[in-house]
C-alpha cells in the first residue's frame, strides 16, 4: 500500500497513492496508515484524490485506522471522488467524518 505524507505539520495530510482499497489491501493499508501518522499531530488528513473505488472492507480499514490513532488526534478525509463519496453517503460514514472537498479546504479546517 502506498501512502506519501505531503505535510507533517498540524494538520497532517497523508495521500493514498493507490486506486482502489478493498478487500485485497485492507489490512495494509490500516496498517500502513497508522505507521504513517505522527504521534505528535492532532489532525490528520487522509487525501483520496487519487481514490477511485472503495467497499466495505476499505471502510472498515479507515475506520480501523481512526479508531487505533492517539487520544486527541482526530482523521479528517478530504478530495473524495464522486464514486467514493457516494458509498462514504450510502453507508453514513459522512456522519462520522469530517469530509473535505479538498486538501486546501482540510488545512483550512472546514468540512464541505
Amino acid at each position: 500500500m502506498q501512502l506519501t505524507v505531503t505535510d507533517t505539520e498540524d494538520p497532517q495530510i497523508i495521500r493514498v497513492d493507490e486506486g482502489r482499497i478493498d478487500a485485497a489491501v485492507a489490512i495494509q493499508f490500516k496498517d500502513a496508515v497508522r505507521e504513517a501518522v505522527s504521534p505528535g499531530t492532532a489532525r490528520v488528513v487522509l487525501d483520496l484524490g487519487a481514490v477511485e473505488f472503495i467497499d466495505s472492507s476499505g471502510l472498515g480499514a479507515i475506520v480501523a485506522a481512526m479508531k487505533g490513532m492517539g487520544q486527541g488526534q482526530r482523521l479528517d478525509l478530504a478530495a473524495l471522488r464522486p464514486m467514493v463519496e457516494k458509498v462514504f453517503r450510502l453507508t453514513r460514514m459522512d456522519t462520522i467524518f469530517v469530509i473535505h472537498e479538498t486538501v486546501d479546504a482540510a488545512r483550512g479546517g472546514r468540512g464541505s
